[in-house]
């Protein structure tokens, strides 16, 4: 819980809430890389072309999961704002006064609905899947608004 001091007593408590990438999803990539770099050790039949092939897919889906092992909590907020993943593993903490809006897109593809949290920071958007969260962005999104609400920004 984070306490927020006014005046010398203290006006409200903000629970800091994270949000991070299923523990699942790592070890799914991982063992997709091995899977893949197997499949085409089995299959290059000498062709060094194949194998360079299956080797460089499966480094960049080990170096996907390995961002995933470093910088697990993809959203945090609490009551000064929101701290967020940025670029591979690095975090940037957004200040409320320059978090423009907060808002869930919602699109249709291949019969299903995916949403995706975005928040506008003026120069930056940072977007935010399920698989970023390991909840719904519809979820996240209103206690990212009832956070704001009560930090009063």
């Amino acid at each position: 819980m984070l306490a927020c001091w006014h005046a010398g007593r203290v006006e409200e408590t903000f629970p800091v809430r994270q949000w991070r990438v299923p523990a699942s999803l790592p070890a799914a990539k991982l063992a997709g890389a091995v899977l893949l770099m197997s499949i085409g050790l089995l299959f290059a039949d000498g062709d060094p072309v194949r194998l360079a092939l299956a080797a460089l897919v499966a480094a960049a889906l080990a170096g996907w999961a390995v961002r995933d092992f470093v910088a697990p909590v993809r959203l945090a907020v609490d009551a000064a704002g929101l701290t967020v993943v940025h670029g591979f593993a690095r975090r940037r903490h957004l200040p409320w006064a320059t978090v423009e809006a907060i808002s869930v897109d919602r699109r249709p593809r291949l019969g299903l609905t995916t949403e995706t949290l975005e928040i506008d920071a003026g120069a930056t958007l940072h977007l935010l899947g399920r698989y970023d969260l390991g909840d719904s962005p519809g979820d996240v999104a209103r206690v990212l608004h009832t956070a704001r609400t009560a930090a009063g920004a």
